[in-house]
């Protein structure tokens, strides 16, 4: 059902180029910079320390081959919601859409959090006006996709591209810097342990490598169709893959991990030790800048959340109009709305275990959605089918299911709140239908 207000992007507007530039620009940013330095807090030895990147990217590799699936069938804008909004039904289908759109929001928030605290470390001053400034942040990014679509994809197409020659440049900076043994570890504490340390790890790596499926929220507007889209998703995820193991192998080969562990810019720190005290400055301010990109992409996907459900009739009607710019502005708004709240609610690590508890569930019911589908809808066109299917798509949803369950029993209250978050989906949904006219 489709609400009479809201309507479908009317046409492609976005290049195929803008599919890899949303995939490399949307993954990589914060995590690689970050979380080397939580990793080798828990992981010192030089090769478990790579080993775990690439096992980590292998398997997200897997998923993403996975997912293409239903995003090679889905010629719709809308993310999670959208890909599988056949095989779960009305509200199951509303709460998928809901927490993925939570899951967007608390990033918005989470980031903007992080660029004013990569901002104090520049000019210290700004630090008793850090929460003002990540609202500001946040404010500046929404007041951009209210003007449209057109200058947001340009922003993030430069970024993207920006963003990958900067991670080429630090891991050359690195593997043409000192000699390896011109580099002694300090004294440090003993490696950290146990299922608070081990459970940051694995929400680091998570949040890392996050945004593979970004172009499912843009599917039904970029030129090719969305069998294209599926292929160039998985083209970016490895040239992530890529660019991330080429980094992380540079830092375990040219500085002791130990001298990294619980560092929150190890990337800088790593080129502090090995080439300049400044070379730490350029970090920062590339991370920043990332930082900045990721408000604009994460304001682009959001609202097409709401859009696709209130085109379904699962959310307001107005969230689905879009403007004159290609842009569903009243969605626009109340993500910039909620991004205040959580912005105001807590620091880093409160709203990265938040947002690893969406991603977690979103990965699972997506997963999930590829077998339903191939069971209810077996004729159905698919531009790209899921490689290894059925043993791959149950590896990938057995393995998620896993990671959920460990993170639910080490991070409780982050569970918690989330559990919270995702029950106020059961009023939110009642209200809306008794709303809805007969």
């Amino acid at each position: 059902m489709s609400t009479s207000g809201a309507q479908h992007h009317p046409r492609r507007m976005l290049s195929s180029g803008f599919t890899l530039a949303v995939i490399i620009g949307g993954t990589i940013g914060l995590g690689i910079l970050r979380t080397p330095g939580e990793v080798a807090a828990v992981v010192p030895d030089p090769l478990m320390f790579v080993s775990l990147w690439a096992l980590s990217g292998l398997f997200v590799l897997l998923s993403a081959i996975v997912v293409a699936e239903l995003i090679g069938m889905t010629p719709r804008s809308g993310g999670a919601y959208a890909l599988v909004r056949r095989a779960y039904g009305p509200f199951p289908g509303f709460v998928i859409g809901w927490v993925d759109w939570l899951s967007f929001v608390a990033d918005i928030a989470l980031k903007a959090v992080v660029v004013t605290e990569f901002a104090t470390l520049l000019i210290p001053a700004a630090g008793q006006w850090q929460t003002p400034l990540a609202i500001t942040v946040s404010s500046v990014f929404a007041a951009l996709q209210l003007r449209s679509i057109a200058l947001g994809a340009k922003i993030q197409q430069i970024a993207a591209a920006a963003i990958a020659l900067s991670v080429v440049g630090f891991t050359l900076a690195l593997v043409f810097a000192g000699s390896p043994g011109d580099m002694i570890a300090t004294s440090v504490p003993p490696a950290a342990d146990g299922l608070g340390a081990w459970s940051l790890v694995i929400a680091a790596i998570i949040y890392t490598y996050d945004g593979w499926s970004y172009a499912a929220y843009f599917s039904g507007e970029i030129k090719g169709g969305s069998g294209a889209v599926a292929r160039a998703c998985i083209k970016g995820v490895v040239i992530v893959i890529l660019l991330y193991l080429f980094l992380v192998g540079a830092l375990a080969w040219k500085v002791p991990l130990a001298n990294l562990a619980g560092n929150d810019l190890a990337l800088a720190g790593a080129l502090e030790m090995v080439v300049s005290p400044l070379a730490s400055i350029a970090v920062l301010v590339v991370a920043i800048l990332m930082l900045l990109t990721h408000q604009n992409l994460l304001y682009m996907s959001a609202p097409r959340i709401l859009q696709a459900l209130a085109v379904d009739g699962l959310a307001v009607r107005r969230a689905g109009e879009i403007s004159k710019g290609g842009n569903p502005t009243f969605a626009v708004l109340l993500s910039w709305g909620l991004s205040i709240g959580l912005i105001m609610s807590g620091g880093f690590e409160f709203l990265l275990h938040l947002s690893i508890f969406f991603f977690l569930f979103l990965y699972v019911v997506v997963i999930a959605g590829v077998l339903i589908l191939r069971l209810r809808q077996p004729d159905a066109d698919r531009p790209y089918r899921a490689w290894g299917h059925p043993w791959s798509t149950y590896a990938c949803l057995i393995a998620w299911l896993l990671i959920g369950l460990f993170q639910a029993v080490a991070e409780v209250e982050a569970a918690v709140y989330a559990a919270i978050m995702v029950a106020i989906s059961w009023p939110v949904y009642r209200a809306l239908v008794r709303s809805r006219p007969s």
